[in-house]
């Protein structure tokens, strides 16, 4: 755990980036544009004086576009006035969940690694988070291909007190798309263990190629047992809005009301009403985005590649993993830390997403969500450093 006023990495590696003048591919920040209506949604909203609190469970609008969101692209059924909550980005839709469906004593299963605000959550309620490590697939050459569901570790991970599954798909760090056939066996162990899901699927719009995103609620069983939870942020390129939602029966939607309401109860009035236009018509804009998004990686990979790294498949978000023990490196925290002055690059150390045992620190994770300028000149960088290795 790191205590207080220790110093984390995103800020260390800012704050290199900032002193050599190194391209930043650290943070999950986009530098990418926006759609210019809901831009304009929002200076209309408040020049017009739309200002002041929304109503404490989200702007009615808001509701009603994520209920017909959700019914429209997985044909799941929500009353807007009773099964959707409008939150602070998708980060307060989390921490409500957890703090209100878990406490001291209970258990929290999740992915290993995982979006470091999940053990942040559990230390919030008092409950352990139990880390289910992803299994390393191998391609044929015996290089990291991607990731995929260990299900014997998720099984001997269950002990009576566990009682909620974080699940993330698309996931972040790894930009692993969970399969129907590995969600399909997620789902039969909820069941049969009767554990409540909350799955965070703020890149549900941003999946790759052939890959394809299965909220697990449409799965048999899991309707009763999961909330959802998205946001505007990625989707939109808007992260500093900090709209988010979560959706699902209506009495744990409720459950996580009664917390939300006391940490920030309401907010982003107008930004709210622009994302309500917006989000019926996210199906042409996201295809936009995907496309440039798919050739920023495809950017990045290769390279990473023609440095002699071995990058691993991202079928979805902004992130993609490398081996860098071609290097000569073992250790990516430290290779990460001289990253900068050696090639004019920042990256994050895939280490600190991990909450369970070490098994792979020689993972760095590298962001291809800035624009393609940007990842020409880090990839040339990286290349620059591996034909000196």
């Amino acid at each position: 755990m790191r205590r207080s006023g220790e110093t984390s990495i995103f800020t260390e590696m800012t704050e290199l980036a900032h002193r050599t003048g190194a391209v930043n591919l650290g943070r999950g920040v986009p530098d990418l544009d926006s759609p210019p209506e809901l831009l304009a949604g929002v200076a209309e909203a408040v020049l017009a004086g739309r200002n002041q609190y929304p109503p404490a469970a989200g702007h009615p609008a808001l509701r009603a576009a994520v209920a017909e969101h959700q019914r429209r692209h997985y044909g799941i059924e929500l009353d807007p006035a009773s099964q959707v909550l409008v939150t602070t980005g998708a980060t307060e839709a989390l921490a409500s969940a957890v703090l209100a469906l878990t406490g001291p004593g209970d258990e929290i299963l999740t992915f290993d690694p995982c979006y470091d605000a999940y053990p942040a959550d559990a230390r919030l309620s008092g409950a352990t988070l139990v880390p289910v490590p992803l299994a390393v697939e191998r391609g044929e050459n015996g290089n990291g291909a991607g990731f995929a569901l260990d299900m014997d570790a998720l099984a001997g991970a269950l002990t009576p007190r566990s009682r909620l599954l974080l699940l993330n798909s698309p996931h972040n760090p790894t930009g692993k798309v969970f399969t129907p056939e590995e969600l399909a066996r997620i789902a039969e162990l909820c069941v049969a263990r009767d554990l409540t899901v909350v799955t965070d699927e703020v890149y549900e719009h941003l999946v790759y190629g052939s890959a394809r995103h299965v909220p697990i609620a449409t799965l048999p069983g899991m309707a009763e047992r999961t909330l959802t939870v998205s946001s505007a942020g990625k989707t939109f390129s808007v992260t500093g809005w900090k709209v988010g939602w979560i959706s699902g029966p209506a009495e744990l939607v409720a459950a996580v009301a009664s917390v939300k309401q006391w940490l920030t109860y309401a907010s982003g009035t107008p930004y709210q009403e622009a994302i309500a236009a917006a989000l019926g018509t996210v199906d042409d804009w996201a295809a936009g985005l995907r496309a440039t998004l798919t050739e920023g990686r495809d950017l990045l990979a290769a390279g990473l590649t023609e440095a002699g790294l071995t990058p691993f498949r991202a079928d979805a978000g902004y992130f993609l993993q490398a081996d860098v023990r071609p290097w000569g490196f073992t250790d990516g925290l430290a290779l990460c830390r001289q990253l900068p002055e050696l090639a004019g690059v920042v990256a994050i150390p895939t280490r600190v997403f991990q909450q369970g045992e070490d098994v792979m620190p020689w993972l760095v994770r590298f962001s291809f969500c800035r624009r393609h300028e940007a990842l020409r000149e880090a990839a040339g960088r990286l290349a620059r450093l591996g034909s000196d290795r």
